[in-house]
């Protein structure tokens, strides 16, 4: 991988790829892909690094602390030259840590967000976060997933406070950068009035295009842009259809999500139109879904999952891929006669 480019102001020149370390939360939580070893983990992480990635996006939430403490161990074992940046993310809360399949609450204060970032320091053995960033907008409520669980907000999640809290921490030298994770325009200008917003991570893949509003006002606001789901969620890889569906874990979130169930035979069409890109420039159609996402005016980098060293070899040829103009109108065309 040779290209780079800016995060915003911070300084910090990333790999546009990233390696996300969802998957490797391991298998017993409410939002895992099903068992992962912590072997796989590290030899990807090392693989990752080798293939010129330097950056690892987590958060604390990913295995309640698991992910953080794997990749803690992955880079404690590389040269202090070859260590990538890292990235990761507070503002989820289990209410009762025993029970590891319930969902998280959305909170950040000012005491739980110093709690958290102390936490992660120890998990991923470092005395200072790159980019440390909320996860969800915090506001006291169950994450759900596009959903809330119908209950009122609670006192002491108001962005401004918790904005404030991460610029402190920005402030204080424990991270070095701050960020803002599925927030909307509307809260991104209300964060920048308290302290500017040095990246933000919204989801974003091409069947996932709602982030376009939030990537325009990062670059109007000299703000770094690193997406997630590229291949979302593995779907825009080439590699799924219903049998491949019905064979994932029972535990694996994706098993029982309408993306790889109902709407599973037209978001096939869509892999097809990457499967014709693909094949003109002779890489598999997950380097086409990364290299779309980067073409997006704006985008800094994208987070990129794999489970073992050889899934890399699958999309990293997108980091450095420039599709054309054919191919860009091609996609297009397709997601235009889905009604997608």
């Amino acid at each position: 991988m040779t290209t780079t480019r800016a995060l915003g102001t911070t300084g910090m020149e990333l790999s546009t790829a990233g390696l996300g370390a969802w998957v490797m939360g391991g298998a017993d939580w409410q939002y895992a892909w099903g068992p992962q070893d912590d072997a796989d983990s590290i030899a990807t992480i090392h693989a990752a690094v080798g293939a010129g990635i330097n950056w690892i996006d987590t958060a604390a939430a990913y295995g309640l602390g698991h992910s953080e403490e794997v990749v803690g161990r992955a880079v404690a074992a590389l040269p202090a030259a070859d260590r990538p940046l890292l990235f990761t993310k507070a503002g989820l809360v289990w209410d009762d840590p025993a029970r590891r399949d319930a969902p998280p609450r959305r909170v950040l204060t000012a005491a739980s967000a110093r709690r958290e970032l102390e936490a992660s320091l120890r998990r991923l053995r470092t005395d200072h976060i790159d980019l440390y960033q909320v996860h969800w907008p915090a506001d006291g409520r169950l994450l759900t997933w596009g959903d809330d669980d119908g209950s009122e907000p609670v006192d002491g999640c108001e962005l401004e406070e918790y904005w404030q809290t991460m610029a402190d921490l920005r402030a204080e030298g424990k991270v070095r950068a701050i960020g803002l994770s599925n927030h909307g325009v509307a809260e991104l200008e209300r964060a920048e009035k308290v302290a500017h917003v040095d990246a933000i991570q919204p989801p974003f893949s091409v069947l996932v295009r709602d982030a376009a509003d939030q990537i325009d006002w990062a670059a109007g606001n000299g703000t770094g842009v690193i997406v997630y789901q590229p291949m979302h969620s593995g779907l825009l890889t080439g590699a799924f259809d219903a049998a491949r569906v019905a064979a994932l874990p029972a535990n694996d979130w994706r098993r029982g999500h309408p993306d790889f169930t109902t709407r599973l035979p037209a978001n096939l069409r869509v892999v097809d139109a990457l499967r014709a890109v693909a094949d003109r420039h002779g890489v598999p159609v997950a380097a086409v879904a990364v290299a779309w996402v980067l073409a997006r005016p704006g985008v800094t980098g994208a987070i990129v999952g794999a489970r073992r060293p050889e899934q890399i070899a699958g999309w990293l040829p997108g980091a450095d891929l420039t599709l054309t103009g054919k191919d860009l109108a091609g996609i297009a065309a397709c997601l235009s006669f889905s009604g997608d």
